[in-house]
């Protein structure tokens, strides 16, 4: 790998994205031919001529996407397998790593599975105690070493024996033995039953990649190994980087026929870049100005101006709410061994003195694709579970006590949405009720602040003289929602119009702001009221929801105090539960069966609101078509267009240089 030495700011500048004093002024015109300053191409024109942006790398080869880590430390650490690398996202897990199998979490690019490094899917036996895989040939690692069944066996097995790396929790766990009957096979005789086995090995955003046999094998300490520069097993390699963490230049392999994306086709760019733009305004000017091409996330006043102002500007959907709803979903979780909280009747006031329509105005300027039910409305998940659950969500009634009856069920909650955002973006929001459905959400729980007084009540609680509420012993109930902070201000904006709600209905509540760190670590020990965050996250374009539920297992609770396993950070626990999560570990992970026992799941999360669901996270991932056409969108939803996930390698095939 050659190295070179530009600096941040040389580097920007010959992006356009710097001038001699000014960093990302607002006048600020790219850069021509050789880094000189060039006048601004007109919104939707490709700039006359070409220039290069690295010796020898013409912008036109190029793709530009937004590495959302920003800059990364170490920039020298290539070493996937290890817990905390910050490297992952500068094109290393989408170019440059591989798996056996990814699930996009749209359409895909031919279905939603891929048989990506394996040659078919899993083959298990009739009691899931052992998975066979079936391996592709003529696959090669990027230094001409063919990628075989030993390097699958060797990263199974020196990720199970080396403590400190990924998986290796998980692979002593389920892995008794490995076999390798020849070069192309690998059985797995497993501890246990587990016919989920391989989604260890399945990309969600990212998975357990192959590693380089020949290469580790090597080395005297795999931990402390930064695996630089990359061997690669992807379609691109790594052909330089910024030192200090700003940029990864990625350059299409030569033999890129000896990879697995080769069955779709040559990747279209010769190179790739991945960058730290800096914050969304930073990221509006280099995109109208034509130097950066995919935009990871920005903020919705950002979305709302290159909407307005860039016409070569795509999101995933081609008008309001523009943003691709990502495979989460952002909830209130609820400490379920907290008092107050602890009572299913005070989860669901706490619920119906939300107005769901000023959340997602406060959040995502509306732009938000709400969710009543505990999966995401993302993917293929409003078939597989929106549309069946609408009659019995209509259906369904709460007890507020004294044999009232009462239908919590708003139909209507996304055209609400969809009203209040029309007022300040006109016709940019839609009208038709398909697409307001398709775009914000099916529905929400009602705001109603009078029948949640009634779930109170009936719960022991009381107000005191000033209308704030009591618990049952007459001590205040108070909640502290732990919230993000400016990382994520989509979160924090939401989080505080929740605690804005719930204090006009009487609550004690506050806004509790913590760093990324200390707000995690206090969640999973359960030293919390509640938090906004998410705790459910699937697969989008397939229906299993054993990707989040395992650990809602009652068998991996953990009492407040303990850290959490997995994504149980509420501490629920149900006799009913259990019996619904071992049923789906039973099935095959294709049989539809599993699509009849997520719903009896979703029906009883639903009754019991052990977090209330919000909406989907909604990530603004932008593609300017001034020299690329053909990105991935809700009309044509071949893969998923958000930069930092690695089945974004789909995209590269599909894409094609602007006409």
């Amino acid at each position: 790998m050659k190295r070179y030495t530009l600096s941040r700011r040389e580097f920007l500048a010959q992006l356009g994205l710097v001038t001699a004093g000014t960093v990302l002024a607002a006048c600020t015109a790219p850069a021509g031919p050789g880094g000189a300053p060039g006048a601004a191409p007109a919104a939707g024109v490709a700039p006359a001529g070409d220039r290069e942006i690295a010796p020898g790398v013409l912008r036109s080869e190029t793709l530009i996407l937004e590495n959302p880590t920003g800059k990364v430390v170490p920039a020298d650490d290539f070493n996937r397998w290890r817990p905390g690398i910050q490297s992952a996202s500068t094109g290393l897990q989408q170019l440059g790593l591989d798996a056996l199998w990814y699930i996009d979490p749209d359409a895909g690019i031919d279905g939603v599975w891929d048989n990506s490094l394996a040659a078919e899917k899993p083959i298990y036996n009739e009691d899931f105690t052992q998975m066979t895989v079936k391996l592709r040939e003529g696959i090669y690692w990027s230094d001409g070493v063919e990628f075989t069944a030993e390097d699958l066996v060797y990263t199974v097995e020196t990720l199970k024996a080396t403590a400190g790396m990924s998986y290796n929790g998980q692979f002593n766990k389920y892995v008794a033995s490995i076999e390798m009957p020849d070069k192309y096979t690998v059985i797995f005789n497993l501890a246990e039953p587990n016919s989920r086995f391989h989604g260890l090995f399945t990309v969600r955003w990212s998975a357990c990649f192959m590693m380089p046999k020949h290469i580790f094998e090597k080395q005297p300490d795999i931990v402390a190994y930064t695996f630089n520069p990359p061997v690669s097993l992807g379609p691109y390699v790594l052909k330089d980087y910024d030192p200090q963490g700003d940029w990864y230049l990625w350059e299409r392999r030569e033999d890129w026929e000896r990879t697995s994306l080769a069955r779709f086709g040559m990747p279209a760019p010769k190179y790739a870049m991945y960058i730290s733009p800096g914050p969304s305004d930073k990221k509006v000017m280099a995109q109208t100005s034509g130097e950066l091409d995919v935009i990871h996330d920005i903020a919705p006043e950002g979305m709302i101006t290159l909407a307005k102002t860039n016409p070569t500007s795509k999101g995933w959907f081609k008008s309001f709410p523009w943003a691709h709803p990502d495979p989460t979903l952002p909830s209130v979780i609820y400490n379920n061994e907290k008092p107050g909280l602890d009572n299913r009747d005070v989860r669901w006031a706490l619920t119906l003195a939300i107005d769901i329509a000023r959340v997602a105005m406060a959040s995502y300027r509306g732009a938000a694709t709400i969710s009543a039910i505990h999966v995401p409305p993302t993917g293929l998940y409003p078939g597989y579970y929106f549309e069946p659950m609408q009659e019995w969500l209509r259906a369904f009634t709460l007890d507020l006590g004294n044999g009232e009856q009462y239908a919590p069920y708003d139909p209507d909650a996304a055209s609400r949405i969809a009203e209040a955002a029309r007022a300040s973006l006109g016709d940019m929001v839609p009208t038709d009720p398909e697409e307001i459905r398709k775009s914000i959400g099916y529905g929400w729980w009602k705001f109603d602040p009078a029948a949640a007084e009634k779930l109170m009540i009936k719960a022991g609680c009381t107000r005191d003289g000033s209308g704030k509420w009591l618990l049952p012993d007459g001590t205040p109930f108070k909640i502290a929602l732990l919230a993000e902070g400016e990382t994520r201000p989509i979160m924090n904006r939401g989080a505080a119009m929740i605690v804005e709600n719930w204090s006009e209905f009487g609550i004690d509540a506050t806004l509790d702001v913590r760093d990324n760190a200390t707000r995690t670590k206090l969640a999973l020990l359960g030293e919390m009221d509640a938090e906004f965050g998410w705790t459910v996250e699937t697969w989008g374009g397939h229906p299993d929801l054993f990707f989040f539920l395992e650990s809602w297992h009652s068998s991996f609770y953990k009492p407040s105090g303990e850290n959490a396993v997995g994504r149980n950070r509420m501490r629920w626990r149900h006799p009913d539960l259990d019996p619904i999560i071992e049923g789906i570990q039973r099935l095959d992970f294709d049989d539809p069966k599993g699509i009849e026992l997520g719903l009896e799941f979703i029906k009883l999360a639903a009754t019991e609101m052990p977090i209330t669901p919000i909406m989907s996270y909604n990530v603004f991932s932008v593609c300017d078509e001034t020299y690329w056409e053909g990105f991935p969108t809700a009309e044509n939803p071949y893969t998923n267009p958000v930069a930092n996930w690695a089945n974004t390698k789909y995209m590269y095939v599909k894409i094609k240089p602007k006409a």
